[in-house]
């Protein structure tokens, strides 16, 4: 693969997979199955190691979690909440096992092993012995204050069962509905079902109704701690299973130590003929390095324990006819068709619809309408077709990708350098419409809380809201009259408007959803720019000038400022009072010139807040470390560039050393 073909195939891997995180972790509406999207992140992950020139700290790879929902406020965790890397076969469990050893240079090392829970992983901070708050994992850092609706769920403790008790303490562990739950919950819901009871439990745990969430009959297995005062942390994990046991948390009765890879492997397997026979799902199993002092000094990486990985389950298979096949059209205008199967059982889960990506993967699976298919899943979202029984093909049809957008009836077109289709009409088409001003109103965009998915569905249907601009023009008559609206809630959505348009540029073109141009991106363009009309009218040429900018950006960028309705949009939203602080003319400011590398966790403040700071000063951002580097800011868990500035004598900036920089 050339160097321009992996950057297009980075870049197109982020944005795919975004996309299925999103409506995986935020709108529990999952559009793939679990091997599927692995696979194409370990795809990633691959080509971001050969290529490192196109890294990017906002790469999926080096995040936690997912989206906040605005609905809910926001719950910072006191010890982050850390994804686990994935293992898929026993080759990479013994490979797991072999880094841990070298690393500590010993052998015969205790592993803490518990089944993986397919449910929502939550954190519950008790104080003084008493629950006081429950969060989402969120992204990582922060989450979703769930607390009235985790006071539902009757096996977590609202105290801790002990006299002498921590200050404080973060307990982490798993929210899951039993497959009876699941099943009677869907019967009530035939009209839009969910898809597994993972994405049950989490679509139970964000209603503003709490006695939703109490009726949905919802569980917990605690596995963990995060932050704890008062007192030490367990000398080990199975001690801290222990002490979470004797406080009155659930745990799955199938916990067990192992001390090498045999034994790993043979505990996966037993757990995997247990499977079965469980009343919730799982999808794997965990294995932690038992010692705590060990943990430590194995530490983590970006966005996981180096100490610890999930050894995942092979996906379950099944056969059933393939009845028909509907075009959806996602967020960036990509056709994607699923198929209608006849409802069959996989994992203890009924089935009814499969992914098939694209119209490249229906063909090169040779798909007709009434062929029998084997459909696989890994136990927690819409399976995948796995390949057609040719042996009992009888009178089949063949599938049709449309010409036109399945909602607008534009002509599609093919996404250039990729297998996609896309309707190329943006918000012009309903389809796109609707996810455009949910992003638009995102915390990270123009951060307007109390706009869900919901909600904008209602705007959108009393046609109150048709562009992003509309927000703006929103009433408090037009709003309290809504259903679940009510006087407090259209004050505080009409004060949320308000208060977002004071913004940001970097922010405000974020918000726009230009394909191609994400957060880092965004800020790039304010700082070269500035004004947004000048960007509007600038030519790929000037846009190349910019050295992190690649010719397929630059193209998405004049393309989506060439089309009349997106100027239109950009010109209405200033003329409702979207305002940024202008750099004045002549202007010189501190950091000007200057161009910074960040690596590593900053504990004061996120990655994107330290990028705002230095460009308010006037530095450049890099994702790479050359001689020109100015200086590289290092947090904690620095990664590779840390390193290449060792090597190239780049002038290094701790957190402390950051903070004075920008205290100007």
């Amino acid at each position: 693969m050339s160097s321009a073909g992996a950057k297009a195939r980075v870049q197109a891997l982020r944005q795919q997979l975004a996309e299925y995180s999103y409506h995986y972790h935020t709108l529990d509406q999952p559009l793939v199955s679990d091997e599927v999207y692995d696979a194409l992140y370990q795809e990633l992950v691959t080509l971001e190691k050969k290529y490192p020139e196109f890294a990017d700290p906002n790469s999926i790879t080096q995040k936690v979690g997912n989206y906040i929902l605005p609905q809910f406020a926001t719950v910072k965790h006191v010890e982050p909440m850390l994804s686990l890397n994935n293992a898929f076969s026993d080759a990479d469990i013994d490979r797991f096992v072999a880094r841990i050893e070298a690393a500590l240079g010993k052998k015969e090392i205790a592993f803490s092993c518990e089944p993986k829970i397919d449910g929502l992983a939550v954190s519950l901070r008790y104080e003084h012995g008493k629950l006081a708050l429950a969060a989402t994992r969120g992204d990582g850092t922060a989450g979703e204050n769930i607390t009235a609706n985790i006071l539902t769920i009757k096996d977590i403790p609202k105290a801790l069962s002990e006299m002498h008790v921590p200050t404080m303490i973060e307990v982490r562990g798993e929210v899951y509905m039993t497959l009876t739950a699941f099943e009677a919950l869907n019967k009530k819901n035939s009209e839009k079902p969910f898809a597994n009871p993972r994405n049950a439990a989490a679509g139970s745990l964000r209603q503003l109704d709490a006695a939703v969430t109490a009726a949905r009959d919802l569980h917990f297995f605690a596995y963990g701690i995060g932050a704890i005062e008062g007192a030490a942390k367990p000398k080990t994990q199975v001690e801290l299973l222990k002490k979470l046991k004797h406080w009155g948390f659930a745990l799955t009765g199938l916990e067990a130590v192992c001390n090498d890879s045999a034994d790993l492997r043979a505990y996966h397997q037993k757990i995997l003929e247990r499977r079965a026979h469980l009343p919730y799902q799982i999808d794997g199993v965990v294995y932690k390095v038992n010692e705590r002092h060990l943990q430590e000094e194995l530490g983590f990486v970006a966005r996981a324990p180096r100490f610890a990985i999930a050894h995942k389950f092979a996906a379950e298979q099944a056969e059933t006819k393939l009845l028909a096949v509907e075009f959806q059209v996602g967020r960036t205008g990509i056709i994607t068709p699923v198929a209608i199967l006849e409802p069959v059982q996989v994992g203890g889960v009924t089935v009814s619809h499969a992914t098939l990506h694209n119209k490249e993967d229906l063909e090169r699976k040779d798909l007709h309408i009434n062929d029998y298919v084997i459909i696989q899943r890994a136990g927690d979202v819409i399976p995948e077709i796995v390949s057609v029984v040719k042996s009992r093909r009888r009178h089949v049809e063949a599938i049709v990708f449309p010409k036109r957008c399945p909602q607008c009836h534009s002509l599609l077109e093919q996404v250039p350098g990729q297998v996609y289709i896309r309707c190329p009409q943006g918000r012009t088409c309903a389809a796109q419409q609707k996810e455009g001003l949910l992003h638009f109103a995102t915390k990270n965009a123009m951060n307007i809380e109390g706009l869900g998915e919901k909600l904008v569905g209602l705007l959108l249907q009393q046609k109150l809201v048709l562009t992003p601009a509309d927000f703006y023009r929103l009433t408090y008559d037009q709003l309290v009259i809504l259903e679940r609206m009510g006087p407090k809630s259209a004050e505080n959505l009409l004060y949320s408007i308000q208060q977002s348009k004071t913004t940001t540029m970097a922010r405000f073109l974020f918000a726009l959803g230009i394909p191609d141009v994400g957060e880092v991106t965004a800020q790039l363009l304010a700082a070269e720019f500035g004004d947004i009309k000048t960007l509007m009218s600038a030519r790929a040429e000037r846009l190349l000038e910019i050295a992190e900018i690649g010719p397929v950006i630059a193209d998405s960028i004049v393309a989506f400022f060439a089309e009349p309705s997106h100027r239109h949009m950009v010109e209405d939203l200033l003329a409702q009072g979207v305002h940024w602080p202008m750099p004045k003319k002549n202007q010189h400011l501190p950091l000007q010139g200057q161009s910074f590398v960040i690596t590593g966790s900053l504990t004061s403040m996120g990655r994107s807040e330290a990028k705002e700071q230095l460009l308010r000063l006037g530095a450049k951002i890099s994702e790479s470390v050359s001689k020109l580097t100015t200086a590289v800011i290092v947090g904690a868990d620095p990664g590779s560039k840390y390193q290449k500035a060792l090597e190239l004598k780049v002038p290094i900036l701790d957190e402390q050393e950051f903070l004075k920089l920008i205290a100007r």
